[in-house]
């Protein structure tokens, strides 16, 4: 594959923001931050287009603390309107696949809303119908913690969906919004892939058989999912490598994982993290070791969270992430075909099953 012209770049879980800016919520590290402390400036959009993606999901609503869950999450979803409002001539909101192919023809980031934590819903599976209507398209079932749908990923019981997970699964599948079971425990995990009517993804995540640590996937949830028709996609977190300094040769490491256990048109890419790379990394490393140890005090962390994990890979961050990204896939024998479906092709297909109907 040349690289001059990049495939479709769609990133199962992302975020669009320049890090560096003082309004945004990664230089302020915030526990619960706000899509109002988003950077989505100039130079943010300038590096998603140079990065060439076409879209990303990204998270917004509630995820953790102490704010009111459905109300904040409707706040966030107006937050992000206004944001995609004001420019028009950058940025599309995706509803349908459709909407990604025609963001790419015309040079806009295509914008896909979606949730971290399905607390919102609160007691009424029918809270569902409003968030698929205001345009969100993917609600992963929990964080790290556990929630009245069920276990998140450090969980210690690992007990699985709840009967009221149960109702919300049928919901998400009525109105055709994705099942995102990133973060989730191990029997949550597979009992809403076992009972979704329709497939699911696990939107950013690593392979537990490479690095034995909650935050990643078993090859069981890894095989059952793609099984059942749905999306893994590799994150770009220092979960991928049990020292915590995850790079670039892990990411590459655990996609091939990914693609042997799953097949080939099942995996993807959700990094995580922005295109745009925070300047300063001395003063970041002196922020993150307080926003670590917030979130450990607070019960959010996962295991592998350390003052010196970095959460994003050093080595494959910036501009050039995807563009580096292929030309280590390439160094590993991968075609271009195999590389256009890990970048953005299986997701879409992914979604046009559940979106479509």
């Amino acid at each position: 594959m040349t690289t001059t012209r990049m495939p479709l770049i769609v990133n199962a879980l992302g975020q669009l923001d320049n890090p560096n800016a003082p309004v945004s919520a990664a230089a302020a590290g915030d526990l619960n931050p706000s899509s109002s402390q988003l950077a989505v400036d100039a130079r943010a959009l300038a590096d998603a287009r140079a990065s060439g993606l076409t879209a990303v999901t990204v998270t917004l609503g509630y995820t953790m603390g102490d704010l009111p869950p459905y109300e904040h999450t409707l706040e966030e979803i107006a937050v992000w309107d206004g944001i995609i409002r004001e420019r028009p001539a950058d940025l599309l909101k995706v509803r349908t696949v459709a909407d990604v192919h025609r963001a790419r023809r015309e040079g806009r980031i295509g914008i896909v809303y979606g949730f971290q934590n399905a607390v919102a819903v609160g007691t009424d599976p029918d809270r569902i119908r409003t968030f698929a209507d205001l345009g969100v398209r993917v609600v992963q079932l929990t964080y790290n913690q556990a929630n009245h749908l069920g276990d998140g990923s450090a969980a210690p019981g690992n007990r699985g969906l709840s009967p009221f997970g149960r109702e919300v699964v049928a919901a998400l599948n009525e109105h055709r919004v994705i099942v995102d079971l990133s973060h989730s425990g191990e029997r949550t995990c597979l009992e809403a892939a076992r009972i979704s009517a329709l497939p699911v993804s696990i939107n950013h995540t690593g392979c537990r058989a490479l690095a034995d640590l909650p935050r990643n996937k078993t090859d069981e949830e890894l095989r059952l999912v793609a099984s059942r028709g749905g999306f893994v996609g590799i994150y770009f977190m220092p979960f991928l490598n049990p020292s915590g300094h995850a790079r670039a040769a892990d990411v590459v490491e655990h996609i091939v994982h990914a693609v042997n256990v799953c097949g080939e048109d099942h995996v993807g890419i959700g990094t995580d993290g922005p295109v745009t790379s925070i300047d300063d990394l001395d003063a970041y490393r002196r922020k993150l070791a307080d926003h670590v140890e917030l979130r450990r005090s607070s019960g959010v962390a996962a295991a592998g969270e350390r003052a010196d994990t970095l959460p994003f890979v050093l080595d494959l961050r910036g501009v050039d992430q995807f563009r580096e990204l292929v030309r280590l896939l390439e160094r590993r024998g991968f075609g271009s075909g195999r590389i256009e479906k890990i970048l953005g092709r299986n997701f879409l297909d992914h979604a046009a099953r559940v979106w479509a109907g």
